[in-house]
């Protein structure tokens, strides 16, 4: 599993009203239907108002690679540019190692 974090970052409110539309849109509706899509959320930094993370995380490359090519990726990046943001990423890959299993409360 590859996992994504994008930060999205603007300013008046921006961020927020991108992730707004992103779901209200349904493009992130058909980002998560898409094959290898494993998670599409956004969550907002309690200290950071300006800010709105991605977790974003596909089964492998290939499911990326085929989400970049695709025509969401237009409908994206036309939103990203009317509201101005500006975004970070840091990008994971699961070991399938889960040491801290044990110290877990489910």
């Amino acid at each position: 599993m590859i996992t994504v974090n994008l930060y999205y970052k603007g300013i008046g409110g921006k961020a927020r009203a991108f992730a707004e539309e992103m779901e209200s849109s349904g493009i992130a509706d058909a980002i998560r239907a898409e094959e290898g899509n494993l998670r599409y959320e956004y969550f907002q930094p309690i200290g950071d108002p300006e800010t709105v993370l991605l977790i974003d995380s596909w089964s492998d490359q290939a499911a990326i690679d085929a989400h970049h090519a695709s025509p969401m990726m237009k409908q994206l990046a036309a939103l990203r540019d009317k509201y101005d943001l500006h975004m970070t990423v840091e990008r994971y890959v699961s070991d399938e190692y889960t040491p801290d299993e044990k110290y877990l409360r489910k």
